[in-house]
């Protein structure tokens, strides 16, 4: 089992999104799942694009949240949006032309800008998107 799981330091307090982050954390955890357990490249392959399209899922949610309810700090959320984004996909595009294989340090940086994300850049709008009842 996957050492990265869902917590309740994690939430932010807007069911959508806490629901999201849970499933991300969870296919993250899958990943991991199936890194330690051997699967091959095709299984990896499969659940790092799960991972990738339902953060740009996620993102999308997250920035219309804010933007709705006019988020101050909406434009730099999406700027680090879009570089966590072209990360990720840069990661799968490498992944798929075996230029990197889903080994430990690829699930460390996967978890760890996870859990800094939300524990950093989400958790800022946290209050704000609460005071205008958006869960």
């Amino acid at each position: 089992m996957s050492v990265f799981v869902w917590n309740e330091k994690y939430r932010v307090n807007v069911k959508e999104l806490d629901d999201q982050h849970r499933t991300l954390i969870g296919l993250v955890g899958q990943l991991d799942d199936a890194m330690r357990e051997g699967k091959g490249k095709q299984a990896l392959g499969l659940i790092l694009g799960q991972v990738i399209n339902y953060t740009k899922t996620h993102f999308a949610a997250e920035e219309r949240l804010m933007k709705a309810c006019g988020y101050p700090e909406y434009h730099e959320h999406r700027l680090i949006h879009e570089k966590m984004t072209a990360k990720v996909t840069e990661l799968q595009e490498q992944f798929k032309t075996g230029k990197v294989m889903i080994t430990m340090d690829v699930m460390n940086f996967l978890t760890d800008w996870l859990q800094k994300h939300i524990l950093g850049t989400d958790k800022k709008y946290s209050p704000f998107l609460t005071r205008g009842s958006m869960n």
